[in-house]
């Protein structure tokens, strides 16, 4: 079986009948949980190899979830409006059980880059098929409600840390969303006129202070992409701002410098680090940000590139062909490691947002079941 007939295969017997994607089946700290980010682009995947239902079932989740919260996100937007400091730990969470309730466990909620994300997705998935899917106007229009009214506020990154900064990838993830809610044509007009201002906002933070200076090491004209405001730091998430949220599209000097700069500091033998002082696991390269620097080499016509990226990331598959989060070869702080092991047990394998980013390059470059 290929291996994108696998990816397929696994996430599909993987999906929860509640429509939601396990993060991975085994890893214990993740197992029972679904989040919307990796849900988002697991369903980008399967929608591009044709699971309609699976992604339409993943849609419907994410919108009864946040649906149902409704009433949450109006009482937080109107505390807000009143000027009082919302708690982080009264935010939206970052994860739910399968069964979309907030869980019991303790995690580092608070995160809006998968909310924004989210929104990308469905809006890929509709344009894809030709129609919206059933039902999510709700929560769609409770997610903008909600990340219009906070977007401004730090929040933890793409990797759970550092709830005090403001993360770039984040401000991409939300600038996108919302662009994509407004193109559903289901939000009111005061709904569509807060995202456009929104976007704006996004836009103009990011000019101001998301853009670093150029590096001369890399041979890059333009400044590029910060990890967050204020921050010279690279991380591998802000591939995402380029393609495919196109805060800075890939043939803009700040988006081709961004994905140069990533590329230089991150990647390695095929695979892309997260950001250079991890220690996550010892800090190895991650499966899925090889995926999307492949996929921004795709979307800029490097395709032998992005070919490159996706031989390295079927090369990491178990016998059975299952991928994993990431790979502990040439880490970055291999002494950390242990540590890792000892508290959540071995790597997360199967990880489903890994299949996922596979489906997605293979799809780029014509590789199918």
């Amino acid at each position: 079986m290929s291996l994108v007939a696998h990816s397929l295969d696994l996430i599909r017997r993987l999906q929860s009948p509640s429509g939601a994607y396990p993060a991975s089946p085994t890893f214990s700290a993740y197992r029972g949980y679904s989040w919307l980010r990796d849900g988002a682009f697991i369903a980008e995947g399967v929608s591009r190899h044709g699971d309609v239902a699976g992604a339409d079932a993943f849609h419907a989740w994410c919108a009864g979830v946040v649906g149902d919260r409704a009433g949450q996100v109006d009482a937080l937007v109107a505390r807000a409006a009143r000027g009082e400091s919302v708690p982080v730990a009264e935010m939206l969470p970052t994860r739910f059980t399968l069964d979309g309730v907030n869980g019991d466990d303790d995690w580092w909620d608070f995160q809006l880059d998968g909310y924004g994300t989210w929104l990308w997705a469905l809006h890929a998935h509709s344009a894809r098929h030709g129609r919206v899917v059933p039902g999510v106007e709700k929560g769609v229009r409770a997610t903008v409600r909600y990340l219009t009214a906070f977007w401004h506020l730090p929040c933890y990154d793409w990797w759970e840390e550092h709830v005090e900064q403001r993360h770039v990838a984040t401000l991409g993830a939300v600038h996108a969303g919302l662009r994509a809610a407004d193109a559903l044509g289901v939000l009111s007009a005061a709904e569509s006129a807060a995202a456009t201002k929104a976007v704006a906002g996004i836009a103009d933070l990011v000019a101001r202070e998301g853009i670093g200076p150029a590096s001369a090491a890399g041979g890059a004209a333009a400044g590029r992409l910060r990890k967050w405001l204020g921050s010279d730091a690279v991380d591998g998430s802000l591939l995402a701002c380029v393609t495919p949220f196109g805060l800075y599209p890939a043939d803009h000097p700040v988006g081709a410098a961004t994905v140069a700069e990533v590329e230089r500091q991150l990647a390695r033998d095929g695979g892309v680090y997260r950001y250079l002082a991890d220690t996550f696991y010892g800090g190895g390269r991650w499966l899925l940000l090889s995926g999307f620097l492949g996929w921004n080499h795709a979307a800029a016509g490097r395709q032998a590139e992005a070919r490159r990226y996706l031989d390295w990331m079927a090369a990491q598959a178990t016998a059975s062909g299952d991928l994993p989060e990431q790979v502990p070869d040439l880490l970055l702080a291999p002494e950390r490691r242990q540590e890792w092991l000892d508290r959540w047990g071995p790597v997360a394998t199967p990880l489903l947002w890994s299949h996922g980013m596979y489906l997605i390059l293979a799809d780029e470059l014509g590789v199918r079941a």
